[in-house]
């Protein structure tokens, strides 16, 4: 073979190779932009048939964000109750998910063996795998009924087995993320520990931790907007009953129920009503504020990885 054949087959190779690779550029940025597009789509959306809803005679914007009273068949539309008893279930979830996820997390980077985190990491995320209306019966047939048998004063619908059951289904995402940052620590940090005499607890608390916190703050508040975003528990088990959230006795909260946000969307679309009613577009209302809750969480969470973030040589 001469020099001119050679010199045409690599020159034919390296062209192919840069179409596919062009190929590949444009394909990949297509899935990257179809993404942007999706989300750009659905907040276009509930911000039309949100300002559709706040169109209404029976509703305003000031009157649905600082209204305390809840009730659709009236045309009282104030959001506070749905937000209150929504924030009571992602505080008492997270109360439940951070420390046994955290604790869960610690074990399986530092303390268990190869073979034990090969068997508990699986076992531990199949919970993620577990429909959420299965949650729901749990917390409505079994879990509510230890609580009242424990002595606890609950109604059948309760937030307090709402959100113990929200908490038991976002342990899995607390626990993968939060073991996966721990597990990017070098292990040079640890030896350097253990070299100044730190025992195994020290060194995981007081060393790893600190170096991956970044991570683990974002596994919270990722886990908590899925909290806040949960429904299908939050219907079985939560109630569909508005009620203002009561400061002076924190317990009468957790033991009655309660309607939070996307258990009064489900109710609006499901319920008996006519599609360009006030309690139909109503879903569009809360949507759009659920919405600026979750984006407002997973800023706060790019912005708190981003200020603790550890890079490592």
């Amino acid at each position: 073979m001469n020099g001119d054949s050679v010199s045409a087959s690599l020159t034919r190779s390296s062209a192919l190779r840069d179409g596919r690779e062009r190929a590949y550029r444009w394909l990949l940025f297509s899935c990257a932009a179809l993404t942007v597009v999706v989300t750009v789509s659905i907040l276009v959306t509930l911000a039309y048939d949100a300002i559709t809803f706040f169109g209404f005679d029976e509703v305003g914007v000031v009157s649905f964000l600082t209204g305390t009273e809840w009730n659709s068949r009236r045309d009282v539309y104030g959001v506070l109750p749905l937000v209150s008893a929504t924030l009571i279930i992602t505080v008492v979830s997270a109360m439940v998910a951070i420390p046994i996820g955290t604790a869960a997390a610690v074990y399986l980077s530092e303390y268990a063996s190869p073979e034990a985190r090969s068997v508990l990491k699986p076992a531990l995320e199949i919970l993620a795998g577990i429909p959420t209306v299965v949650y729901g019966y749990l917390a409505l047939v079994y879990l509510t009924p230890w609580l009242r048998a424990a002595g606890l004063p609950l109604g059948t619908f309760n937030l307090l087995s709402a959100s113990i059951m929200v908490g038991i289904m976002i342990i899995p995402m607390v626990s993968s993320l939060s073991e996966d940052a721990m597990s990017a620590v070098p292990d040079s940090l640890r030896q350097a520990g253990y070299g100044l005499g730190a025992t195994k607890f020290e060194v995981s608390t007081g060393i790893v931790i600190p170096a991956a916190v970044s991570g683990i703050f974002s596994s919270y508040i990722l886990a908590l907007s899925r909290a806040i975003g949960e429904t299908m528990i939050v219907v079985m088990a939560g109630g569909l009953q508005a009620r203002m959230l009561n400061v002076a006795n924190p317990f009468e909260n957790l033991a009655n129920s309660g309607l939070a946000m996307t258990a009064s969307m489900v109710h609006a679309v499901t319920s008996d009503v006519t599609g360009g009613s006030p309690e139909f577009y109503s879903m569009f209302g809360i949507g759009l504020t659920l919405f600026c809750l979750t984006f407002a969480m997973n800023l706060l969470s790019n912005r708190i990885a981003a200020r603790y973030r550890e890079e490592y040589q």
